[in-house]
């Protein structure tokens, strides 16, 4: 079965307004994301750009994801939750060919973010290595 919703920036823009609107309201990453972000419409409008710069190469988000997630209270299990609640809003938004597009793309940056902010979730916490093995 063939998906019949467009992919544009107004169907972006409607995914990204209605996912953070859950995440604000999430009982795991609420407390994360409102206490880094202070304009919520500011911060839309910016993920509006990323997202149709990495989903549609529009090139216009300017911006540094990386510099962005420092120095917030990120673990890897907000990973787990984000992607879940994306992927949830995306089915609800954009229709299950998109989901998946999107998926791949967000999957993708997850891994990049928590490699680069030293989150790898397949590493052993500290004092659970394997001895002997």
């Amino acid at each position: 079965m063939t998906d019949t919703k467009t992919l544009d920036e107004a169907a972006i823009a409607l995914l990204v307004d209605r996912f953070y609107d859950r995440v604000r309201r999430d009982p795991e990453l609420g407390p994360v994301f409102n206490n880094a972000v202070h304009d919520w419409d500011a911060h839309k409008a910016t993920l509006v750009d990323f997202w149709c710069s990495v989903a549609l190469r529009a090139q216009s988000y300017r911006g540094n994801p990386m510099a962005a997630h420092r120095g917030h209270a990120i673990h890897a299990e907000h990973f787990t939750t984000w992607l879940a609640l994306w992927e949830r809003t995306a089915l609800e938004t954009v229709g299950p060919d998109n989901t998946r597009t999107l998926m791949a793309i967000a999957e993708r940056i997850g891994g990049s973010l928590q490699y680069g902010l030293g989150l790898d979730p397949n590493r052993r916490p500290l004092g659970l290595e394997v001895i002997g093995g």
